[in-house]
């Protein structure tokens, strides 16, 4: 993106300096050089062999960047692994020991050269670290958990010099006997708080006000999914429980989280009563309950005590302080607006062309009756897209620009927006705009770093693009975070293994997308490519037949033509596998 004549990039930083390097110059220089230069080959070969490249290396420092993430800190850990190796045989007066900051920031791009406070928050993570040690910063935990065999120290918020907002700051080490970095244990939930919201219980006589009681619950999701250091599970998890009488202990477990919140809403007329209690998950204790008895024109309000009550009583604490009231202003400020939005997002959920036209439509309500309401030009945006992907646009060029505009009118008004990213990324990859596409899906996951649907946009985008193996970690971190979740994320995992020719991991996932929605048109030709790829016929063709009853004029050359690859020899491999299912 180029923006006031520069070029700018999303990347991670890894910044390496070594402890007491006066020291060491001061009682040796010779010695001192000959080692530097001889663990600055080694750092290189580390970086390259992770695909990183080093930008600059001034006196004792190194600096390097990766397009991933997982990379970075894969390099840091063996970089340091290595050293230690080495440090070893050494007297310990003259052990050359590196600190190593790691940091996902915005940069801006001057030839070979980077800019930017990304770059200067690495340098100050690496002067937080212990003598062969790594920091990382709260944006790169949230890229890293769940992928590696390490655990993190929380060090709390720091305030870095020549840096305007405080930064959470994570101390990382390998230790095989700790427990995963995102796994859903009680010891990692007391350094990160975790929650699960249960759908609000409907108590109006009006089964029809199921939507107004959800669109609480989700919105109450939403805000919570936007505070930093805390752990949110995703609608799609929380929303089986719907309608069942559980035991808040059992939900904890499933789920791995410390806390859970419930409660229910009535609604008659102009009034609506809401009610909701904080439990701790492992002894069932209440932390916290409240009753609330208001206009209808005060839902707003009560949101936002709710949430932080909520932050209070669970000890989190916010980087953005009262910011916290404003995340869940993303809506609305007119009842009726807010309450046709998520009729809209429940038709929309239905992911059928009916759902689709009646969300559109209402939608366009939305808009009619406030003009600058990001999310409702975000869902239409959806709207246009979802036409596209299932076939059902009658001109996919219009479909994609209505979706292009939406975006941009979303993003005009609230460029804070993740979903308003996730989309225009969506749009990007569609016009064959890779880069934009990588870009834009990576800001939404900074943006919202527990959006689970997000990191799978991101991972669809990297399959496209012929990086399915990344692919992969995205969507298994969005599985951590959505323990339940709907079948397109099988769907797209499963489209990651056909490309890393796993087709038995492959036939697994399909087969799960296909378990609620047997009719899932993309995950059956998937099936279908998989089958074929493990060499069962039988199975591919039945599989094929499937597909042609959904749609008789299907075509292999009309159906890889129309996704977005970026690599000819994907599409080759994808059309050769499906004309061995049987199809033309």
């Amino acid at each position: 993106m180029v923006v006031d004549g520069y070029r700018r990039k999303l990347t991670a930083i890894m910044s390496a300096d070594v402890a007491g390097y006066s020291r060491l110059m001061g009682e040796n220089e010779q010695e001192t050089v000959k080692t530097l230069n001889a663990y600055r080959e080694i750092m290189a070969s580390f970086i390259q062999q992770h695909r990183g490249r080093v930008i600059d290396s001034p006196g004792d420092n190194v600096l390097a960047e990766f397009a991933s993430v997982v990379d970075s800190v894969q390099c840091a850990v063996a970089v340091q692994k290595e050293l230690g190796t080495r440090n070893a045989g050494i007297p310990e007066n003259r052990r050359m020991q590196f600190r190593i900051g790691i940091n996902l920031g915005d940069v801006i791009v001057d030839g070979d050269r980077i800019y930017g406070d990304g770059i200067n928050i690495a340098a100050r993570l690496e002067g937080l670290a212990e003598k062969g040690g790594i920091c990382i910063s709260g944006t790169v935990l949230g890229h890293i958990e769940g992928k590696m065999d390490l655990h993190c120290d929380y060090l709390g918020e720091k305030t870095l010099k020549n840096i305007a907002k405080r930064v959470p700051v994570y101390r990382l080490r390998q230790d095989p006997a700790c427990a995963d970095v995102t796994a859903p244990t009680r010891s990692d939930s007391a350094k990160r708080p975790s929650i699960a919201v249960l759908p609000f219980t409907n108590m109006s006589s009006d089964p029809e006000q199921e939507y107004f009681s959800d669109g609480i619950t989700e919105d109450i999701i939403t805000g919570l999914s936007k505070v930093p250091g805390l752990r949110v599970i995703a609608r799609n998890s929380t929303f089986v429980y719907k309608g069942k009488a559980v035991k808040v202990q059992e939900v904890g477990q499933e789920l791995g989280v410390q806390y859970v919140l419930e409660g229910s809403i009535q609604k008659a007329g102009e009034r609506v009563r809401i009610t909701a209690q904080l439990i701790d998950a492992e002894s069932g204790h209440h932390l916290w309950a409240e009753r609330y008895d208001r206009n209808v024109s005060d839902i707003f309000a009560i949101q936002d005590e709710i949430t932080v009550e909520l932050m209070r009583a669970m000890q989190v604490k916010l980087t953005e302080g009262a910011q916290a009231c404003e995340w869940l202003k993303r809506g609305s400020q007119n009842i009726e607006v807010y309450e046709k939005g998520m009729k809209g997002m429940a038709c929309f959920r239905r992911f059928n062309y009916e759902g689709n036209v009646e969300a559109r439509r209402l939608f366009e309500e939305c808009l009619r009756l406030d003009p600058v309401y990001a999310g409702a030009y975000v869902m239409l945006g959806w709207s246009h897209l979802l036409d596209l992907w299932n076939g059902w646009s009658r001109s996919p060029a219009d479909s994609l620009n209505q979706a292009f505009e939406s975006a941009q009118k979303a993003l005009s008004l609230d460029a804070s927006q993740a979903d308003a990213h996730a989309l225009l990324g969506n749009v990007h990859l569609f016009r064959r705009e890779f880069d934009k596409a990588i870009k834009e899906a990576e800001r939404a996951i900074v943006l919202n770093p527990n959006g689970a649907d997000h990191h799978v946009w991101l991972a669809m985008i990297l399959n496209a693009v012929g990086r399915p193996e990344e692919g992969v970690d995205f969507i298994n971190r969005a599985l951590r975070l959505n323990p339940f979740p709907p079948g397109w994320y099988f769907w797209s995992i499963g489209d990651s293994y056909v490309m890393l020719g796993r087709h038995k991991e492959a036939v697994e996932a399909y087969s799960k997308a296909l378990e609620n929605s047997p009719d899932m048109y993309f995950a059956l030709v998937g099936l279908a490519a998989a089958y074929a790829g493990l060499g069962r016929e039988s199975e591919a063709r039945t599989t094929a037949s499937k597909i042609l009853e959904i749609d008789p004029r299907f075509s292999v050359d009309r159906f890889t033509e129309s996704y977005p690859y970026k690599r000819e020899e994907d599409r080759q491999c994808l059309a050769e596998t499906l004309r061995k299912a049987g199809l033309k």
